[in-house]
C-alpha cells in the first residue's frame, strides 16, 4: 500500500498513512512517484498557514514526477516518464507527497528524455516559473546582455532565475536578505547582489532608471520599488506574494517610461506552452543543477521543513523522496 502525507483539520495535522488503492482518487492515470519538491505554497498548506487546503482528509503537494503504473487514457502508458505541475493539484486535488496518486492525463506532461525525473524536481514549479518568467522578457524583446533584476533571489523561482539567466548571458543582479547566501549566490551567475532592505522601504513615484528587465518573486514594496527603478521600456515579470499581495504604487513608471508589468503564471499555462517551457528547462547544462543548493527529505520530515520556510531560513531547493 502505497504511503502519503495526510493532513487533517484536528492536531495532528500532518500523519503519515499507509493508503489502499480503493482510498486514492478515481482518475485516468496512476503514477508511481519518485520526486516531490516543497515549495512555499506547499508549506502555506502543510502547516495551515495560508488557505490553501479546505478538504480534510488531504494529500498536498503540488509537483511531482515519476513513471506511469497503469493509464486509462490513450496519451500515456504503464512506464511513461511523467512530470506534473500545477492545476491545482496540491490545494483542490491530491498530490504529490505519496508514493502513488492517481490524477488526469490533462495534468502532466512527458518528462523530456535528456532529464531525470530527480532533475525535473529539482526544477519543479520553482524552475518551470523561472522559465516562464524568462520567455516573458523574452517575448518583450529583453534581449541578452541587458542588466535584469531579480528578487527574492535565494529562494527556488528567484535562484533559478538568477542561474537560467545567467546561462543565457543577461548581467544579473539578485536582491537578497540573506548575507550568508550571498556566495552562492554569485557563484549562480548573479553579476551583483542588492541588499533586500532597500527594496522594503516606502517607494518613490520614480528613481533613476536601472535596469532594463525584472523577475520579482516577493510583490508587495518590492515590487513597486522595482516598478520605480526601471529604464525606459522596462519590463517586470512578476510571479510572487512573499512581501504581499497589496501594490502600492503610481502610474508614473508606465505613463512616463513605458514600464510594463507581465504578469506571469504557471497552474494554468496550456499544454503546449507548457512542454515547450520543460524541453528548455532539459537542455540547461548539469553544471547549473550541480551548483543548485539542494536539501533531499523524507515524507516525515516535510512538516518541520515548510515551517523553516516559512521563517525565511531555507534557501535553494527542498526535495522529498517519498521512499525513504
Amino acid at each position: 500500500m502505497p504511503r502519503a502525507l495526510m493532513l487533517h483539520d484536528e492536531a495532528p495535522r500532518c500523519r503519515i498513512a499507509d493508503l489502499a488503492p480503493s482510498d486514492l482518487p478515481h482518475r485516468a492515470v496512476s503514477v508511481d512517484i519518485d520526486y516531490s519538491d516543497l515549495n512555499y505554497k506547499d508549506a502555506l498548506a502543510v502547516t495551515g498557514k495560508g488557505k490553501i487546503v479546505r478538504d480534510y482528509p488531504f494529500v498536498p503537494g503540488i509537483d511531482f514526477a515519476g513513471t506511469v503504473r497503469e493509464s486509462h487514457h490513450e496519451q500515456y502508458a504503464s512506464g511513461d516518464r511523467v512530470i506534473l505541475t500545477g492545476w491545482g493539484v496540491g490545494e483542490r486535488y491530491w498530490g504529490g507527497y505519496a508514493e502513488t496518486m492517481n490524477v488526469d492525463a490533462e495534468w502532466l506532461v512527458p518528462c523530456p528524455g535528456p532529464l531525470s525525473t530527480r532533475k525535473a524536481m529539482l526544477l519543479g514549479t520553482a524552475g518551470l516559473t523561472a522559465m516562464l518568467c524568462v520567455v516573458r522578457l523574452e517575448e518583450a524583446r529583453i534581449a541578452p546582455g541587458a542588466r535584469v533584476l531579480v528578487t527574492g533571489a535565494s529562494g527556488g523561482v528567484g535562484s533559478w532565475a538568477v542561474s537560467i539567466l545567467h546561462h543565457l548571458g543577461y548581467e544579473v543582479h539578485a536582491v537578497t536578505g540573506k548575507t550568508e547566501q550571498r556566495a552562492w549566490l554569485k557563484a549562480l551567475g548573479a553579476h551583483a547582489i542588492h541588499d533586500r532592505a532597500d527594496y522594503e522601504a516606502e517607494p518613490r513615484p520614480l528613481e533613476k532608471g536601472r535596469w532594463a528587465g525584472a523577475i520579482d518573486t516577493v510583490g508587495g514594496r518590492t515590487l513597486a520599488n522595482v516598478l520605480a527603478q526601471m529604464d525606459y521600456d522596462g519590463r517586470v515579470a512578476a510571479v510572487g506574494l512573499a512581501g504581499g499581495t497589496a501594490l502600492s504604487t503610481t502610474v508614473m513608471p508606465f505613463i512616463l517610461r513605458g514600464v510594463s508589468l507581465l504578469g506571469t503564471d504557471s497552474v494554468m499555462i496550456p499544454f503546449d506552452r507548457r512542454r515547450a517551457a520543460w524541453q528548455r528547462l532539459s537542455a540547461l547544462p548539469n553544471g547549473l543543477f550541480e551548483r543548485m543548493a539542494v536539501d533531499e527529505i523524507s515524507l516525515a520530515q516535510i512538516e518541520e521543513r515548510a515551517e523553516t520556510m516559512l521563517t525565511g531560513k531555507l534557501h535553494g531547493r527542498v526535495l522529498i523522496d517519498p521512499r525513504r
